[in-house]
C-alpha cells in the first residue's frame, strides 16, 4: 500500500542560500538610476530606516530624507510617550539584559500624547524633511487623522502580520479601502509574506505593501511564534502578486523588504528578488546619530503579555553618510550600501531598479563559504 500524502512542503529561501547571477553586458556604476517612487514621491535611493525607536527620530528621519531616502518615526514609541525621550532611551541602553524587558513593557505603557504626535511630524518637516510615520492598526484611525493635520507625508500601518481581512469583535475595525478614501497621502500597509494576503492588500487602494515576517536582527517572533517566511522566498511571491496587479489593474504598487539586511549584497539580493527598496533597521542603529545609542529593539518587545523581541547590542561604527555613501572603513559590506547596489546593477547591467528585477538568482548555501576558510578560520 502506498502512504497517503498529508502535506507537502516547498523549499525557501533567505539571503544566505541565494546569489545573483553578472548580466551578459555591464554598465559603469554611475551610471545606475537607484530611484524609488510612491504615488507621486521620488527617492534619489531605495533605502527607508525603520519604524523602530532606537533607529529613527526627529534628527535621524530628516538626516535620512536629505541623503536621498526616508525613515520612518514610530508613532508609538517613546517619541510621542515621552517630552523627553532621551532620558528613556539612556534608561533602556543602560539597563542590564536581564531588566530590560521588563523595562520596556513599563516605558510602553505610558500613553500616547496627542500633542507630541504634532510637534514631531512638525519639527521634521519644519527641518526640511520628508515625514513618514507608523502605527498599528489599532491606532490608526486616530493617528492617521493627527498625522495628516500635522504634515506628514507618509502614513504606515505595520504590525506583525497584516492582511486585508481581519477577523475580530469589533463590529467595523480597520478598512483600508475606506482608509484610503479618507487619507490623502500615500499609505503603506505591512507585513505580509505571501502571494494572497499581498495581493488582497494591493487591491483596497494602498501605495505601498512591507513584506517581511520575523527576519530583523532584534525580532523573536519566528521563535515565538514559528511564523515566518525566509526573505528571499517572500519578496518573490509579494513581487509575483505585485506584478499580477499591474496586469489587473494598471496600477504599480511598490514592495518593500523589510528586515534581515546585515550588508549590501544582502539589499542586492532583495532587488533581484523583486523589491523595489528595502527598510533596514539594525544597519542604520550603528549610526553615530542613532537614537539607540548602539543598541537595537523592535516594536514587539514591549508586549504586556507575549513580548517578541530583544535588545540587541550592535555597537557604534559609522555616520549615517558613511554607511549608506562610504568610503567604506569595514570589509563586511556593512557600509557603503548604496555603492555596494549601484555597482551589483553594474555587473548585472541593470540602469534602473526594475530591470535588477530581471537579473538571475540561483540556489547557492556555499555563497558565503565557498573558498572561505581563512575568513572563517580567523573569525572563529
Amino acid at each position: 500500500m502506498t502512504k497517503p500524502r498529508f502535506r507537502e512542503l516547498r523549499r525557501s529561501y533567505g539571503f544566505d542560500e541565494v546569489a545573483i547571477v553578472p548580466g551578459d553586458v555591464t554598465i559603469n556604476p554611475e551610471q545606475t538610476n537607484t530611484e524609488f517612487e510612491i504615488e507621486k514621491l521620488t527617492f534619489s535611493i531605495p533605502i527607508v530606516a525603520a519604524a523602530m525607536d532606537g533607529v529613527t527620530d526627529v534628527n535621524t528621519a530628516v538626516l535620512m530624507s536629505k541623503l536621498g531616502g526616508f525613515s520612518v518615526l514610530h508613532l508609538e514609541g517613546v517619541q510621542t510617550r515621552y517630552d523627553n525621550p532621551q532620558e528613556i532611551l539612556d534608561e533602556i541602553a543602560k539597563a542590564p539584559t536581564a531588566e530590560v524587558t521588563a523595562l520596556m513593557q513599563k516605558v510602553y505603557s505610558a500613553p500616547i500624547k496627542d500633542n507630541l504626535v504634532g510637534e514631531r511630524i512638525q519639527a521634521i518637516k519644519k527641518a526640511g524633511g520628508i515625514c513618514a510615520v507608523s502605527a498599528m492598526p489599532a491606532n490608526t484611525k486616530k493617528l492617521a487623522s493627527l498625522s495628516v493635520e500635522a504634515g506628514a507625508d507618509i502614513f504606515v500601518i505595520q504590525a506583525t502580520v497584516t492582511t486585508a481581512r481581519h477577523v475580530s469583535r469589533s463590529y467595523r475595525g480597520l478598512i483600508f479601502s475606506e482608509l484610503r478614501e479618507a487619507v490623502e497621502i500615500p499609505i503603506i500597509v505591512g507585513n505580509c509574506v505571501s502571494y494572497g494576503a499581498c495581493l488582497e492588500i494591493m487591491r483596497t487602494g494602498i501605495s505601498g505593501v512591507l513584506v517581511g515576517v520575523g527576519p530583523g536582527a532584534a525580532c523573536t517572533t519566528r521563535e515565538v511564534l514559528g511564523v515566518g517566511v525566509p526573505q528571499v522566498t517572500a519578496t518573490m511571491d509579494c513581487a509575483a502578486a505585485r506584478d499580477a496587479y499591474l496586469k489587473e489593474s494598471g496600477r504599480y504598487v511598490p514592495i518593500i523588504t523589510d528586515g534581515g539586511f546585515r550588508r549590501g549584497g544582502d539589499i542586492c539580493k532583495g532587488i533581484v528578488a523583486g523589491a523595489d527598496a528595502v527598510m533596514i533597521g539594525s544597519v542604520f542603529a550603528q549610526a553615530k546619530e542613532s537614537p539607540g545609542r548602539g543598541n537595537h529593539w523592535g516594536m514587539a518587545n514591549p508586549h504586556a503579555a507575549l513580548p517578541r523581541g530583544t535588545r540587541v547590542k550592535v555597537g557604534t561604527t559609522a555616520p549615517l553618510k558613511q554607511i549608506l555613501f562610504g568610503p567604506t572603513s569595514v570589509t563586511d559590506g556593512s557600509q557603503n550600501l548604496v555603492g555596494a547596489l549601484k555597482t551589483a546593477m553594474g555587473v548585472c547591467g541593470a540602469a534602473t531598479i526594475k530591470d535588477m528585477h530581471k537579473a538571475e538568482l540561483v540556489v547557492a548555501p556555499s555563497i558565503t563559504t565557498e573558498g572561505k576558510f581563512w575568513q572563517i578560520a580567523r573569525s572563529t
